[in-house]
């Protein structure tokens, strides 16, 4: 549902008789990892790897919750997903982050991705019954100072996803562990004469972990999205009341890119070796371990370093800031044709008062990406709600001082 691959006959592949590539998107399991779960960085084209931490940080950099001002948040995202094409599929997110010493925080988070009411059938279209496929992780994180302006992370994560529900035979529900790593750097800065700033950067290798199987019988597996994420972000302060923050993502699936296989003289088969297995005509075996998958993503592509170069998906976002009561935001997330396609503005505004916050997205493709002229993406809303209890507790304590 959310990748595909497409070789056709035509250009040639780095100058040789054979075929060319319009599509070659990197498909892995469990996708939903890499869908921005909260509404605020949602708002900023997807940008999260430097922007000012907050309790949905996990995501994005855990590095960050070091820097967060907050002793301890909650927070509560919810996203209806893809109603274009199925009416009840959705995404929910629940984390919290806890500062635990003057240099340390820690962080949980857990996501829920429900596909919605899906009819199972078997080969002559008999109903099987109606199932709810779903697929959640639960994942915690340790943050720390490492000096002044920098710090780092390392979070551990546990992913289910039960897609078949047990119906087809030798099927089973998916599991697998992974971690991420991160680095987060932010210091005051004097570029402009009379105005505060703060430039920040970040990088983060998510979803580090072991393939996933659904099926008892097959011993291929498929790939977790191991992506890594990096960007710049720069706020600027031009009153007491008013700020401006600037980010820019960059990202890249750390996954091997499927490479084409030779066809016979009819091109409409693989051609096979010796020992019966495919032909490698362009680019390198995808069938690798996790970890020689990572390094090889950097080198595999067909269609060589042009096609590597459209693997990196480049998000940026801006948000505007009003007494830090107010926000709006804005952003535009590009992705090639070659790799899927996605390109979208996004818009968002948030609302801060006493101990709550609150942040709606909204997502506006400026492609259609399917024959009925409509984009799948369009219309995606997500809102989420924070709350600062470490504020409601010193609030509660002022309350009963006054009583």
């Amino acid at each position: 549902m959310s990748a595909f691959t497409v070789s056709a006959q035509g250009t040639d592949v780095q100058g040789h008789t054979g075929q060319s590539l319009e599509y070659n998107v990197i498909s892995t399991a469990v996708p939903f990892l890499i869908i921005a779960p909260d509404a605020r960085s949602a708002g900023l084209g997807d940008c999260g790897v430097s922007t000012s931490p907050d309790v949905y940080s996990m995501h994005w950099n855990a590095a960050k919750y070091a820097f967060i001002e907050e002793d301890f948040s909650v927070g509560l995202a919810y996203s209806p997903w893809l109603r274009k094409l199925i009416p009840d599929m959705n995404i929910a997110y629940l984390a919290l982050s806890k500062r635990v010493s003057p240099r340390s925080t820690v962080a949980m988070s857990l996501r829920y991705f429900s596909l919605g009411e899906v009819n199972f059938t078997d080969e002559q279209g008999v109903s099987l019954g109606t199932y709810k496929p779903n697929e959640w992780l639960v994942d915690a994180a340790y943050s720390r100072k490492l000096g002044e302006y920098i710090s780092a992370a390392i979070s551990a994560r546990f992913i289910y996803s039960n897609l078949t529900q047990g119906v087809s035979d030798g099927s089973k529900p998916a599991i697998s562990v992974a971690a991420d790593l991160g680095v987060y750097y932010q210091r005051p800065v004097e570029w402009f004469n009379g105005m505060d700033a703060t430039f920040s950067w970040g990088v983060a290798v998510t979803n580090i972990g072991a393939k996933m199987n659904y099926n008892k019988n097959n011993i291929k597996k498929d790939f977790i999205p191991t992506n890594l994420r990096i960007g710049p972000s720069l706020k600027m302060n031009f009153d007491d009341y008013n700020s401006l923050a600037i980010s820019l993502d960059f990202n890249k699936l750390l996954v091997p890119t499927p490479p084409i296989y030779l066809k016979n003289a009819a091109g409409t088969q693989d051609s096979l070796d010796d020992g019966g297995h495919k032909i490698i005509y362009a680019g390198k075996d995808d069938d690798v371990s996790m970890v020689q998958g990572m390094f090889q993503s950097f080198y595999d592509a067909p269609d060589g370093f042009s096609e590597e170069l459209k693997e990196i998906t480049i998000g940026v976002g801006a948000e505007y800031w009003y007494e830090k009561i107010f926000s709006l935001r804005a952003g535009f997330f590009h992705e090639a044709k070659m790799k899927g396609n996605r390109r979208y503005l996004t818009f968002g505004a948030g609302l801060r008062y006493n101990v709550f916050g609150l942040d709606v997205s909204y997502l506006v493709p400026v492609n259609n990406t399917s024959t009925s002229g409509t984009n799948p993406l369009e219309g995606t809303l997500r809102f989420n709600l924070l709350v600062n209890l470490d504020k409601w507790s010193n609030s509660n304590t002022k309350l009963e001082q006054i009583d």
